[in-house]
């Protein structure tokens, strides 16, 4: 696996470098960075051009150029990092470090929950080929993929940002909305979930009451302004993920994985309790170290409730102990919305990566960065999710139907079985290239996103380089654009290799 691994890092370097000479030569024929000095009737003009072509070195070949930002990209192995500065002397490696925080923060966010989401989706479509929820994603599917980014963006900006911030302002639903809302909810669910006519009507029936009866009483409680959530919640849903992992990893044969499973859920609320001083007012570091000892205690849990399924044990602890862990952020952020309200009564924005001067404690900052975060993610995530749905489907379909899968039903496996430790994990094997794309072009479509919604991320930074004909930006979003592309290529050889262990030869 080692030298699989070297052999691909090496491969990859050499694509970086051919690609960052084409793309530098690119970027300097691209226009005449003089453009602007030439057309100006200041006086000292003929000074200006001179300082400029002084400052870039226009006076160089492009090869020797490049030949000075190869060194300076080199200097980053070593600590001394020098990826030049911009026509305004400006630092490009402090542009870029602000830029990629930004992009990088949106891009992961919106990878993860495709991903999640999407596979998800894929999957179920597959087991329910054909059916009502087959053709209701499959729908959503092409629509939200064709959608113009630019388009979408601002339908969000108007209905989920503007509209929205007017309600809040009330945080009440009119009767008729609630019973609206409700009746949308149960046709949607009776459709999705399929079965016979009297299954249908219980569903419908069913759902149009919980729904109206929940914003019913969010309306009474004025949820929507001073919600509620609270540690049985917290160990409800803690419980409730705790037994569908098991569901769908080793199924309910063995309880000792079960019992390992709530023991996470429970332990985690304790957790709660104990650190609460602590999770009043964190920092980023402390969340890290506390996330890394939720992995290793959910994961010693297992290990002790496991027996001879230790591994399995171990697994599903440790998902449930990040979904806790999860939950239970959710339920301080739902403790601290009023007061991030009063501090900004439009909560969702529609215009930049954070708001100025803003000044909320640790949570509430939070809360402030979510919202900004909330638009471009959603776009993003519909998007991807789009692709993701339907390469998953079509890889566990054709999986289904393999010989081996249709063996290990007839020798009386259950579905769940099937399903998980049969068909998933070669129905991965094609999705991991996806995946691998789909970070990087992500980067790369984050350019129009970006500007739609103002943030000053690596879309904004190469736009303003190419502008000015000044390859150091440009070349700045390259190497955070390729390299992204490269090692996410490279984890996608690793995981082809861990999937199947015939391409390690």
């Amino acid at each position: 696996m080692l030298k699989f691994i070297l052999r691909r890092l090496g491969i990859s370097a050499l694509v970086l470098l051919a690609a960052s000479a084409l793309m530098y030569w690119l970027t300097v024929k691209s226009g005449d960075p003089l453009k602007d000095l030439r057309e100006s009737n200041v006086q000292n003009r003929e000074q200006l051009i001179q300082a400029r072509i002084d400052h870039m070195g226009l006076d160089l070949p492009w090869y020797e150029r490049y030949w000075d930002w190869l060194q300076g990209v080199g200097g980053c192995f070593t600590g001394n990092c020098d990826l030049g500065v911009t026509v305004n002397n400006q630092s490009v490696l402090a542009l870029t470090e602000q830029a990629a925080g930004a992009t990088l923060r949106l891009v992961t966010l919106a990878t993860l929950l495709a991903i999640v989401v999407g596979i998800a989706l894929g999957i179920l479509t597959a087991i329910r080929q054909y059916s009502g929820f087959d053709y209701s994603v499959t729908f959503g599917a092409f629509l939200f993929f064709s959608l113009p980014v630019f388009w979408a963006a601002v339908i969000l900006k108007e209905f989920a940002a503007i509209r929205y911030n007017d309600w809040i302002a009330v945080g009440e639903y009119a009767p008729t909305t609630i019973l609206a809302v409700a009746a949308v909810a149960a046709f949607l669910a009776q459709f999705v979930l399929g079965g016979t006519r009297r299954r249908r009507l219980v569903t419908a029936a069913g759902t149009f009451v919980f729904i109206a009866v929940v914003m019913f009483v969010f309306n009474v409680t004025d949820w929507y302004r001073n919600p509620v959530f609270g540690p049985l919640m917290v160990l409800v849903v803690s419980a409730a993920a705790a037994v569908l992992v098991t569901a769908l990893v080793t199924g309910f044969g063995n309880r000792r994985v079960l019992y390992g499973a709530l023991t996470t859920a429970v332990v985690g609320l304790i957790s709660y309790y104990a650190f609460g001083s602590i999770l009043a007012e964190p920092t980023w570091f402390v969340l890290i170290g506390l996330f890394l000892l939720t992995l290793v205690v959910s994961g010693g849990i297992g290990a002790a409730w496991g027996g001879y399924a230790r591994k399995q044990a171990m697994l599903v602890s440790v998902v449930t102990g990040i979904i806790t862990s999860l939950v239970i952020v959710f339920d301080i952020l739902v403790t601290n919305w009023a007061g991030f309200l009063q501090l900004k009564s439009r909560p969702i924005s529609t215009i930049g990566a954070s708001t100025p001067n803003f000044t909320g404690d640790f949570w509430e900052t939070v809360l402030d960065l979510g919202a900004q975060l909330l638009l471009p993610t959603i776009l993003l995530t519909l998007i991807s999710v789009a692709s993701y749905s339907r390469y998953t489907r079509s890889s566990m379909l054709e999986v289904l139907g393999q010989d081996y899968v249709r063996t290990a039903r007839s020798k009386g496996l259950s579905e769940r079985a099937v399903v998980t430790k049969h068909a998933f994990r070669n129905a991965l094997i094609p999705i991991t290239t996806i995946v691998a794309f789909d970070f990087a072009g992500l980067i790369g479509g984050a350019v129009i996103t970006e500007q739609v919604f103002g943030w000053k991320g690596m879309g904004q930074l190469f736009r303003q380089g190419l502008d000015a004909v000044d390859p150091g930006p440009v070349m700045a979003f390259f190497l955070v654009t390729a390299v992204a592309a490269v090692v996410m290529n490279m984890l996608a050889d690793i995981a082809y290799a861990y999937l199947d262990p015939r391409i390690r030869r």
